[in-house]
């Protein structure tokens, strides 16, 4: 039996926590009503959350709060008087996407754990280090990361790892995910998720047509997490932690996927077929065990429907005006849940009026255009929702105590409770007496004590010293029952036995934490420029231009000569996922330039450990780290980043809020092609009928190709080193404003060349011209609408934020 192993359940409300408890995990993880990525759940109000956290402690089960979205600066006071909350109501950790708010609560909690979200795309054991370093206790692994990776970190590190095995995926890396953002303000990053990847899209080639037979599909669209089967080979490898997806779910889904997994991990055996009928039939966009095990393409996508399938129940074998006859492929019963397809192709769902056997022929009043020979499913089962109530009705976690009672004439009754090594020793106010009558006996006095029906305590040993004829009154035996009860409720409940704060400390101290040295500012103007490929090096006009990023490809010797004769920054811009192959890649790039480049661009916190350890260069922040408020410039400066790209979901009063606490180098993306999502899995890999990404190097369709949405925009993709990255539909383009740009306090703008072929040396001019001051703000207005006839453009969040 894997005893160690934890067992991490979804929580959404005070019955999904019941079932969650009552069916055996060990730990739950549920959010505030603000700061966390599940803005859209019910989540726990304050007082919800102290009840929430006493139930689950004197059960024996730890309670993690999420607060993994980015936070604003504006915000920061907030949450930290949140999480002092928190810390008091003694909840055992909390689970953070923001490294400057963990940095921050690390100094005003010391004691309180903190988790890393698996919101800040930790894939590697070089990010593991560094926040194992920086004072994390556990880190929830990015969901694709691969089995040996897990294994090399365990290997590496003691830190405690969490993994997610069962629920729902996003398919973007998680924290790398700008496509709800960039499409309608809603950022993932900031708990307001839309979904965009559950919505149909058609595939576009490289002509800009429509592939046939490809579209309104749901190409983005994972299937559901179900990894019942490797629970082993997962604990094995050195996952701790099991983690199951879904606080927006209902509490009977809690129950049913929680029990499921509880007998994998304990009593290591195959789990049943009924019970994987179980969890199929509670919910499910078919079952994949994730790109981390190695499904890919098919295995991993669910095209057809982004939403519950249920299970098959029959088919339609003839439908007339009024009805539908269905001939029942598994047992039907009154009150389940069906689903019929209509000729639309759009499905609809119903109550069923009647129940009906396997191999039978059952007649169901139309609702809908149904054809013959079209499936019919059944979406819940009436059985299954009232088996799972029932398994969290009544409290089952009961625990023996041990009793020791004295009762001596002329002294003050006593007893003594003893549970796991704790005792307390209650008395109370009254003598114990004579009896004029009939004296107490030691049976009397062990069935009044023995009365723990309100508790969740039952008798173990008892033992009583009890002078003869000694008397009390009832009453007095039924309040040391419930003051001994209650002191050993309390002393359960407060697990953490830390230490309150008064108001006055508390402030003096949140005031010390908060303060940030300001560094000085660079006042020149520059203008840097990102590159994908060195076929757009050549493009590039060296003379206006301050600071570029090379692609982290072989053979740069020759590139970088020629820009160090023009005294050009020069950085090399490694990739935003990276495992321990790709590390070794990275050294040979740099070996033989690391003496000729100025700095290294990161996007992965394991990037920044990885180059901490073997290089003494200067190091650059970019989007990859969502770099949102001061709190996170400040604490990536004290790993030794020297400047950094700010978050392009903020807009330019968040800017210029950061730059007046931090000063320093900062940069902001001023025209690209955004990426909006970093994917593992790739689209192509559908229409090509790909098995895993071994031939991903030599592929046609790795460029060029789109996804087109509902509103007739294309969000073009490329597949460079087994990851597919999705790009904005049109580039952002702020040309025009400029000078509001660099007011909000930045000093470097950025161009980012992606996707283009063509124009980037007339864009590069433009910007340049513009910011040195040779362009006046009517000859960038007239650029723009020269470029606004060929592609449509975006100022992206600098006007309008995110929320």
């Amino acid at each position: 039996m894997n005893y160690n192993t934890e067992l991490l359940a979804p929580v959404g409300s005070m019955e999904s926590l019941y079932a969650a408890v009552q069916n055996g995990a060990n730990a739950v993880y549920l959010g505030g009503k603000l700061f966390n990525a599940r803005q859209s759940a019910s989540n726990f109000g304050y007082e919800e959350l102290e009840e929430a956290v006493k139930y689950s402690h004197i059960n024996n089960v730890k309670v993690y709060v999420t607060i993994n979205i980015l936070i604003d600066d504006k915000e920061m006071l907030e949450v930290l008087d949140f999480i002092r909350f928190l810390y008091e109501a003694d909840v055992d950790a909390i689970i953070v996407q923001d490294i400057g708010l963990a940095n921050c609560v690390r100094k005003l909690f010391p004691d309180l754990d903190i988790h890393a979200s698996t919101q800040m795309t930790i894939n590697n054991l070089e990010g593991v280090k560094l926040l194992e370093e920086i004072g994390f206790k556990r880190v929830v692994l990015a969901r694709e990361t691969p089995l040996e990776e897990i294994k090399r970190i365990r290997k590496g590190s003691s830190i405690e790892l969490e993994g997610f095995i069962h629920g729902a995926l996003c398919v973007s890396y998680s924290g790398q995910c700008l496509m709800s953002s960039v499409i309608g303000g809603r950022s993932g990053n900031r708990g307001k998720c839309a979904q965009p990847c559950r919505m149909p899209y058609s595939i576009v080639d490289k002509n800009g047509e429509l592939v046939e037979g490809w579209e309104e599909l749901h190409l983005l669209s994972p299937k559901d997490l179900n990894t019942l089967e490797y629970t082993n080979m997962l604990i094995e490898a050195g996952i701790g932690s099991l983690k199951i997806e879904g606080r927006m779910k209902r509490p009977e889904y809690v129950a049913t996927i929680v029990k499921a997994y509880r007998k994998a991990i304990d009593e290591n055996v195959d789990i049943s077929e009924e019970e994987k009928k179980e969890v199929e039939q509670i919910f499910n966009r078919g079952f994949t065990k994730g790109v981390g095990l190695g499904d890919f393409g098919k295995d991993f996508i669910s095209m057809d429907r982004p939403d519950n399938k249920g299970t098959l129940l029959g088919e339609v074998i003839n439908s007339d005006r009024d009805f539908v006859y269905i001939l029942l492929e598994n047992n039907l019963q009154k009150e389940d849940g069906i689903e019929f397809n209509l000729v639309n192709g759009k499905g609809k769902g119903m109550k069923s009026p009647i129940s009906g056997e396997k191999g039978e022929t059952v007649t169901i009043k139309k609702i809908g255009n149904i054809k013959r020979n079209t499936k019919v499913y059944k979406s819940s089962s009436i059985k299954l929702l009232d088996k799972a109530q029932e398994s969290y009705k009544e409290n089952k976690n009961i625990y023996p105590i041990d009793m020791e009672v004295n009762i001596k004439i002329g002294e003050r009754p006593s007893l003594k409770l003893t549970y796991k090594g704790y005792e307390n020793q209650i008395e109370v106010e009254f003598l114990v007496e004579t009896a004029r009558n009939k004296g107490l006996t030691e049976m009397k006095v062990k069935e009044q004590l023995s009365k723990l029906g309100d508790t969740q305590f039952t008798l173990n040993e008892f033992n009583i010293n009890l002078d003869e004829n000694a008397f009390l009154p009832l009453s007095v035996l039924n309040e040391l029952r419930r003051e001994a009860s209650l002191d050993l409720n309390n002393y359960l409940q407060d697990k953490n036995k830390r230490k309150r704060f008064n108001d006055e400390e508390y402030k003096e101290k949140r005031k010390e934490v908060l303060k940030i040295k300001k560094e000085d500012k660079n006042k020149e103007r520059k203008l840097s420029i990102r590159i994908d490929n060195l076929k757009q090096f050549e493009n590039l006009d060296l003379d206006k231009i301050d600071r570029i990023y090379l692609p982290s490809e072989n053979n740069l010797e020759d590139v970088v000569d020629r820009l160090k004769e023009k005294d050009i920054d020069t950085f090399i811009a490694t990739k935003k996922i990276l495992y321990e192959d790709d590390f070794k890649d990275l050294e040979r790039i740099l070996e033989p330039i690391k003496d000729k480049i100025d700095g290294i661009s990161l996007e992965n916190l394991g990037t920044i450990q990885f180059i901490k350890e073997n290089y003494e260069l200067k190091t650059h922040a970019d989007i990859g780290l969502n770099v949102f408020n001061s709190y996170t410039v400040n604490t990536l400066r004290k790993m030794n980043i020297d400047s950094m790209t700010l978050s392009p979901e903020l807009n330019l009063t968040q800017i210029k809020k950061i730059e007046s606490l931090v000063g320093g180098d900062l940069e902001t993306i001023t025209y690209g092609y955004l990426p909006v999502m970093t994917t593992k899995t790739c689209p192509m890999a559908l229409v090509k009928a790909c098995k895993d990404d071994s031939e991903c190097g030599t592929c046609n369709f790795a460029d060029g190709y789109g996804l087109n949405d509902r509103m007739n925009k294309t969000f073009y993709m490329s597949r460079k080193d087994s990851v597919t990255t999705i790009y904005n539909s049109v580039p952002l383009m702020v040309l025009d404003s400029i000078e509001q740009i660099y007011n909000s306090g930045v000093n470097i703008c950025r161009l980012d060349f992606t996707i283009e072929k063509d124009s980037i040396e007339k864009i590069q001019r433009a910007y340049y011209d513009s910011i040195k001051d040779k362009w006046d703000e009517s000859k960038a207005r007239n650029f723009i609408e020269d470029i606004k006839n060929t592609t449509e453009i975006t100022k992206g969040h600098f006007f309008r934020g995110v929320v």
